[in-house]
């Protein structure tokens, strides 16, 4: 072999071997090519303005979600997107808040009944001004009725009902309110800490409103603001407090804790703190869905603040047989690449992976969908599937969800200047 037949046979194994270190690097860092597409770009008028809660499908492939302002008078908007043929998605605006005691502003996310009606909250309006749990049921000529289940007065009822509800079996709904109850959370100005409430129907189609809980902002936590509780098969309802539980470096000096309700024989409920934030493990878990099991058991989560950058983290709390609950970090968020202070709950795929979104880092600062994924010895890994960009992704606060092909649909919040939100897909 000459000369350069030697060296052209080298360059090409060296490109050869160069390109497999390279595919190599990328497998192992999780580096699998995803694809972004903006499905709607809310307009910020009729159609909706800021979408601040996570989509949910119906059977046909429909999505379904709701803006905290826009639509007709200003007060948010519930709606439907439509995929089509070609690709693109029409949205439909089925109701707008803010005409009279339907409420206005809602921030949660709908959940859908057996029948294809659709339950809500809005943070305010209703009779009172407090808010109020909504239900939305389809005509047959496609239009929407909304009917306001009930309204919070202001007193010990609760107040504010940012997050969600909840079915159970029994087709009750559960739910949290902001404020309100009767504790005195010095930070909100004794206006009190928040309650954990059911809806039950009557046989007239009314509901009846109860509080299982009231937080009272210390040890057991108070201000529940973003989520809606889950229930175990026992029955038991889990959730969050953005404060309340131990003091640290967090907002308004504490840090928030995991609750779980187990209800008693007589109807009263008793609360039992599962975990206490001390910022340095995470802190203010301000999760916009809610917490999540395995099939273990083990409850996953985020915390918008705390951890070892200060810009939150994943957490996974594990039970024993004696009831006691072992937290583990799984992730502290630094803010840079890999993305910081997470709104958003997870989800889990197939495979035992999870997903999520932040609010903000990542490459262009305004936030990232990421994904992690279990190792060796416990360990988990995280990488981001997609850093968003100021037009239209900027800040996606909500939770993500799947399709039935494994593609990932989400919210982003807009810029509060220029853009108005959008739903976008992640496709594999």
């Amino acid at each position: 072999m000459n000369r350069n037949s030697f060296r052209a046979a080298t360059s090409k194994m060296l490109e050869a071997v160069t390109v497999t270190l390279v595919v190599i690097l990328m497998l192992a860092l999780g580096a699998v090519a995803r694809t972004y597409e903006t499905l709607y770009k809310f307009t910020g008028g009729a159609d909706g303005n800021h979408p601040w809660a996570a989509l949910i499908f119906d059977t046909a492939g429909n999505l379904y979600g709701t803006t905290y302002s826009g639509g007709d008078y200003g007060a948010g908007t519930a709606f439907k997107l439509t995929p089509n043929g070609d690709g693109t998605w029409t949205e439909t605006v089925l109701h707008s808040f803010g005409e009279g005691d339907d409420g206005a502003s809602p921030a949660a996310p709908l959940v859908s009944d057996e029948d294809g009606n659709l339950y809500g909250t809005t943070n305010g309006g209703g009779n009172y001004g407090y808010g109020c749990v909504f239900e939305m049921k389809p005509n047959p000529d496609g239009s929407w009725s909304e009917t306001t289940l009930y309204s919070f007065t202001g007193g010990t009822d609760g107040t504010y009902p940012v997050g969600g509800v909840s079915f159970d079996a029994a087709g009750k709904l559960y739910g949290m309110t902001t404020t309100g109850g009767n504790g005195k959370c010095s930070y909100l100005g004794n206006t009190g800490c928040g309650t954990v409430y059911m809806l039950a129907p009557n046989p007239d189609g009314t509901w009846t409103e109860s509080v299982l809980h009231r937080f009272n902002g210390g040890a057991n936590g108070g201000y529940p603001d973003q989520g809606n509780p889950i229930l175990d098969s026992a029955g038991n309802l889990y959730g969050v407090t953005r404060n309340g539980g131990l003091s640290g470096p967090c907002d308004w000096g504490d840090c928030g804790v995991v609750f779980r309700l187990t209800p008693n024989s007589d109807g009263s409920w008793t609360e039992k703190v599962l975990h206490r934030f001390t910022g340095a493990d995470g802190g203010n878990p301000e999760s916009k869905v809610h917490l999540i099991f395995d099939d273990a058991g083990s409850l996953y989560g985020t915390t918008l603040n705390g951890g070892l950058y200060g810009c939150g983290v994943v957490f996974k709390l594990t039970p024993s047989s004696s009831d006691k609950w072992t937290r583990r970090v799984l992730h502290h968020f630094t803010g840079g690449k890999d993305g910081g202070n997470p709104y958003a709950g997870l989800i889990f795929d197939a495979g035992g992976n999870l997903y999520g979104v932040t609010i903000a880092g990542g490459t262009h600062g305004y936030g990232v969908a990421f994904e992690m994924t279990p190792g060796a010895g416990g360990r988990w890994g995280e990488h981001v599937l997609h850093a968003f960009a100021d037009n239209p992704g900027a800040y996606p606060g909500p939770s993500v969800i799947f399709d039935t092909a494994g593609n990932l649909y989400g919210i982003t919040g807009g810029d509060l200047y220029e853009t108005f939100g959008s739903v976008f897909e992640i496709t594999p």
